[in-house]
């Protein structure tokens, strides 16, 4: 949701009735599917994704996240077919790094780069074309670039209880491949590339004052971040489903926040 707000604040003068309905797609079909079909694929036993205890999938469940994909194509197709393509793409991938045949999500690299591609840029470019008035403007690659960075600096963070589950999976993620310890390292560089790149572009369109504003919101981010930090430091046992899941919610408030006041702003 941080990377459909903070695509808005780039559209300019907005289609509403786009905006939302871009949203619904979103958030109403697409990603629960996504994360449906993930769940279906890796029947899971131990926590995930914010749920301590899950059930085992049913075979149910597989069929709901296919009619989902194709009412989100369907439904995508009354915005515009470059609309519905963008949400196809999405799901292709989607399915290619979960699916066991091919599973992209086992190579720590290609793995990365397909969630951050697929949630940074492709996200941004879906929901900015989808509701900006003037069809013909072009997405800014400032913006897309950021947003890839923003989930590539977050994703890492939400692997790293998942280590052991990953490795009797035969996936390597990418927290796995860095290490705990590095993966923090890894998520500050990341992140601090990104403010200087916003900082960057709010300078030159002279509205540092946004700049601060969205400093402002992630500074609690931070805080978190670093006292976590220091306490896997003393002991690796913190980095557990209870501290991820504080971080998930704590980050993802303050980012939506941070960009929906943004949009307000201007």
């Amino acid at each position: 949701m941080p990377v459909y707000w903070f695509a808005l604040s780039f559209a300019g003068n907005l289609n509403i009735k786009n905006a939302i309905f871009i949203f619904l797609i979103l958030h109403v079909f697409v990603y629960p599917a996504s994360n449906g079909y993930n769940s279906y694929m890796d029947r899971d036993t131990s926590s995930i994704g914010g749920v301590k205890k899950p059930l085992q999938p049913t075979k149910q469940l597989f069929f709901f996240t296919v009619v989902m994909d194709v009412m989100s194509v369907l439904l995508s197709l009354i915005i515009s077919p470059a609309t519905a393509t963008c949400i196809f793409i999405y799901i292709l991938f989607s399915r290619l790094y979960s699916y066991r045949k091919i599973r992209l999500k086992q190579y720590a690299l290609i793995g990365y780069l397909v969630v951050i591609l697929n949630q940074g840029s492709l996200i941004f470019y879906t929901v900015f074309h989808a509701a900006c008035k003037n069809v013909n403007a072009g997405a800014p690659f400032i913006g897309i670039l950021c947003a890839t960075l923003l989930i590539g600096g977050f994703y890492p963070i939400t692997q790293i209880y998942q280590h052991k589950d990953d490795a009797a999976d035969n996936v390597k993620t990418i927290s796995m491949l860095l290490g705990k310890k590095g993966t923090f390292i890894f998520c500050l560089i990341i992140y601090a590339i990104v403010f200087g790149l916003l900082f960057y572009y709010f300078n030159s369109i002279q509205h540092l004052f946004l700049f601060s504003i969205i400093s402002i919101f992630f500074a609690p981010v931070l805080i978190f971040f670093v006292v976590w930090f220091f306490k896997i430091s003393k002991d690796v046992v913190n980095a557990d489903f209870k501290h991820t899941m504080r971080m998930n919610i704590f980050a993802s408030t303050c980012t939506n926040l941070a960009f929906i006041t943004l949009l307000i702003l201007q």
